[in-house]
């Protein structure tokens, strides 16, 4: 139930505000940033739900400051280290190839836009949730995550680009335009 309040707020948000903005642009604008606004749901459900009923009891717990080594699991052999990097770099590889199919971004930007976004997951974690904590580490492996995203963007972009052209020329050749 507590997931549920936060996907409600989601989808009321995606119906009431974006979904009518978007529509406007086109059909592949509506499914390239669904796709972006689902991946992002994602993330929030993996990171920081439950929130809306976390947000009464912020102050109830102490806020455990982030874990500055990096590394710092692998070094001391603690916990299943190379599943949590795997799991991290996995995470923002959508991210990198999503955000330039959505705003045309570069590979400066991605990686700004990543890191703000991680850090911001990392800040807020412990803060919604006392059993979580953050660390310096993911934000490394989310950042080394969207960067193999964009270089799988780059990699796909001709073949995007190539399908996007043979669309519009069946387009045209069924209204009779060409």
């Amino acid at each position: 139930m507590k997931y549920a309040i936060d996907f409600a707020i989601l989808l009321l948000l995606y119906i009431l505000y974006f979904y009518k903005r978007w529509k406007a642009q086109g059909k592949e604008i509506v499914f390239i940033r669904t796709t972006m606004y689902v991946y992002l749901a994602f993330v929030l459900y993996f990171t920081l739900m439950p929130i809306a009923t976390s947000l009464p009891l912020i102050f109830n717990h102490p806020y455990v400051p982030m874990n500055m080594v990096p590394f710092i699991d692998v070094l001391e052999g603690r916990g299943d280290f190379f599943k949590q990097i795997g799991l991290n770099v996995l995470m923002t590889i959508p991210f990198g190839i999503l955000l330039p199919m959505n705003t045309r971004k570069n590979f400066s930007s991605v990686v700004i836009y990543a890191f703000l976004m991680s850090l911001s997951i990392e800040l807020l974690q412990p803060l919604i949730n006392g059993a979580r904590s953050s660390d310096v580490t993911d934000i490394i492996t989310n950042v080394l995550g969207a960067v193999i995203g964009y270089v799988i963007y780059l990699l796909i972009k001709p073949r995007l680009k190539k399908l996007n052209r043979q669309r519009k020329n069946i387009f045209e050749l069924k209204d009779g335009y060409k």
